[in-house]
C-alpha cells in the first residue's frame, strides 16, 4: 500500500518532472509515527541544508535562545596603544552605516572615547579553532555568500559588496568599484539585456577579477567572499576608529588560533578544556536573543549564520570546535533514537559534500523536537510554503499553500524538503524527501512538491 501511494504520487507529476538518474528517499508518518509512505527510507543521502535541521536542534537544545546574546558579543579592549577586536561567535555583527542594533560603530566610538590614537588594530578571533571552511564544501563556493569562510569574528555576513555600473552605451566598459578592501580589475562591458557576470579571486590574495557583460542602466551589486573574516572586521574597525577622529598609525592584523588535537573530543579523552579567562574589556556587544537568528538562519537558509551556531554548541562543553559541535548533535540524536550510521556530518550547515542522512533520521529528528518545550520554536523557524523564505515560491496555488512548514536543500545533484504538511484531513504529516544523483544538476523539486501534494490529498 506504501509503495503503491508513492508510485501515485510520483505518478501525479508531469511526465519527466523527476529527473534521469534520481535516486529519491521518501519516508511520511503521522504524528504517532506511523508510516504512511516509505521508499528508500533508510538509505543515506546527501542532504544539502537540510543539515541545519540538526544544527539548529542543537543550538535550542544547548543555548539560551531567549535571552539576549551575551555570550556572543564582540568586544574592544586596549593592550598598550594596539586596539584588540574580539569576536565570541555572533554572527550579526553590522558596519553599515544605518546600523542600529549590534553596530561595530558602537565599539569604535568606545575606543574614541579612551584615546586619539592608536597603533595596530588586531582583530582576534581565537574564541574557536581556525577552521575557516567545512571539510567536503567544493572549492567553487568559496567565491561567493554561500561559501563564505567561518570566524568567531565576523561583520556584514562576511561579504563585499562590489557595485558594477554600466557605461554610457553598448561596448563602453562597467566601471566595477568596492569599498577598498580588494583591488579590483574590470573586463565588464556594457550589453546585453540581463546582468551575466562574475567575481573570480584566489584564496589569500587581495585582486578580484570581474568578468563579464552588464545592461545599461542602473548599477548592479555583487557580494564576494571573505576568507579573512577577523581581518576584515579588523580593517573595518579601523575605517570606523578613523571616521571617530582616532589616528592609526599601524597596521591591520590578526590572531587566529590553530586547530589541534585539544579540539577534537575523541582525542582529548575526558580531559578538560583548556579556558583563558577573558582580559578586561573596554566595550562589550549584547546582540538582540539567539532565536531571533535561528529563524533567519533557517528561514533563508544561511550557511554562514548555521556555521557559528555549530561551532557556538561546540564551545559549551568543548574548545568550539567542528568536531565539538558534532559531538553535541549526536549526544542529541542519541536522545531522540537516530541511529548512528542514519546522520553524519561534516559541517552545521549541508554545504559539505561528506554529509550523510537518511529521511528515517530526520523524521525521526523532527518527531523528536516536538516532544520538546521549544519545539514550537523550532517549527516557527522553518520556510512556510507560498509564504516566506526559501519556500515562498514553492506549492503557491496548491491545496498545500501554507500548509507546508518545512526546510530546503540545494547542492550539487541533491535536492531536499524535510518538515510538516497538515493533510486534506487536517492532520499534521511529518515527512523527509531527499533526492540525489540527477543527471546533469537536474532539480527534483518540482517532482517532490507534486508528490507531497499528492500524499496530503490522501491524508
Amino acid at each position: 500500500m506504501r509503495r503503491a501511494l508513492l508510485a501515485l504520487a510520483l505518478l501525479a507529476a508531469a511526465p519527466g518532472e523527476l529527473p534521469p538518474g534520481t535516486r529519491l528517499g521518501l519516508l511520511v508518518v503521522d504524528a504517532d509515527g506511523r508510516e504512511l509512505v516509505a521508499e528508500r527510507a533508510d538509505e543515506r543521502f546527501v542532504p544539502a541544508s537540510n543539515a541545519k535541521l540538526f544544527t539548529a536542534a542543537a543550538a535550542f537544545t544547548t543555548l539560551d535562545t531567549a535571552a539576549p546574546d551575551v555570550a556572543g558579543g564582540a568586544t574592544v579592549r586596549l593592550e598598550g596603544h594596539d586596539v584588540v577586536l574580539a569576536g565570541h561567535g555572533d554572527a550579526r555583527l553590522s558596519s553599515a552605516p544605518d546600523c542600529r542594533v549590534d553596530c561595530l560603530a558602537d565599539l569604535a566610538r568606545a575606543v574614541a572615547a579612551r584615546t586619539r590614537v592608536v597603533h595596530d588594530v588586531i582583530g582576534d578571533d581565537t574564541a574557536f579553532p581556525d577552521e575557516r571552511w567545512p571539510a567536503g564544501m567544493s572549492w567553487n563556493n568559496m567565491a561567493g555568500r554561500y561559501g563564505t569562510a567561518i570566524s568567531a569574528l565576523t561583520v556584514d555576513d562576511d561579504v563585499v559588496a562590489v557595485t558594477v555600473t554600466p557605461g554610457a552605451r553598448d561596448g563602453a566598459a562597467a566601471t566595477v568599484s568596492g569599498d577598498g578592501y580588494y583591488r579590483v580589475e574590470s573586463r565588464v562591458v556594457t550589453g546585453g539585456a540581463r546582468a551575466s557576470f562574475g567575481a573570480t579571486r584566489l584564496p589569500g590574495s587581495d585582486l578580484l577579477r570581474v568578468v563579464g557583460t552588464v545592461p545599461a542602466g542602473a548599477p548592479t551589486t555583487l557580494s564576494v567572499a571573505v576568507d579573512d573574516p577577523a581581518h576584515r572586521a579588523a580593517w573595518r574597525l579601523a575605517a570606523l576608529l578613523r571616521a571617530a577622529g582616532v589616528r592609526v598609525t599601524g597596521r591591520v592584523v590578526v590572531r587566529h588560533r590553530p586547530l589541534s588535537d585539544a579540539d577534537d573530543p575523541a582525542r582529548r579523552g575526558g580531559a578538560p578544556v583548556a579556558r583563558v579567562s577573558e582580559p578586561t574589556v573596554l566595550a562589550r556587544l549584547t546582540p538582540p536573543p539567539l532565536a531571533e537568528d535561528l529563524r533567519a538562519t533557517m528561514k533563508a537558509s544561511q550557511n554562514l549564520h548555521a556555521e557559528l551556531l555549530l561551532r557556538r554548541v561546540g564551545a559549551v562543553r568543548g574548545s568550539g570546535s567542528v568536531a565539538d559541535g558534532h559531538a553535541a548533535v549526536r549526544a542529541l540524536l542519541d536522545r531522540a533514537g537516530v541511529a548512528r550510521a542514519a546522520a553524519e556530518f561534516a559541517d552545521g550547515s549541508g554545504m559539505s559534500n561528506y554529509d550523510r542522512i537518511t529521511p528515517r533520521a530526520a523524521v525521526a529528528l523532527l518527531r523528536w523536537t516536538q516532544a520538546q518545550p521549544w519545539g514550537a520554536a523550532f517549527r516557527d523557524t522553518l520556510p512556510v510554503g507560498a509564504v516566506d523564505g526559501t519556500l515562498a515560491r514553492r506549492f503557491a496555488g496548491t491545496p498545500l499553500a501554507g500548509k507546508v512548514f518545512a526546510k530546503t536543500g540545494s547542492l550539487n545533484a541533491a535536492n531536499a524538503l524535510s518538515g510538516f504538511i497538515v493533510a486534506a484531513s487536517g492532520r499534521t504529516l511529518i515527512f523527509s524527501a531527499l533526492a540525489n544523483d540527477m543527471a546533469d544538476d537536474a532539480s527534483a523539486t518540482r517532482a517532490i512538491d507534486r508528490a507531497l501534494v499528492e500524499i496530503a490529498a490522501r491524508n
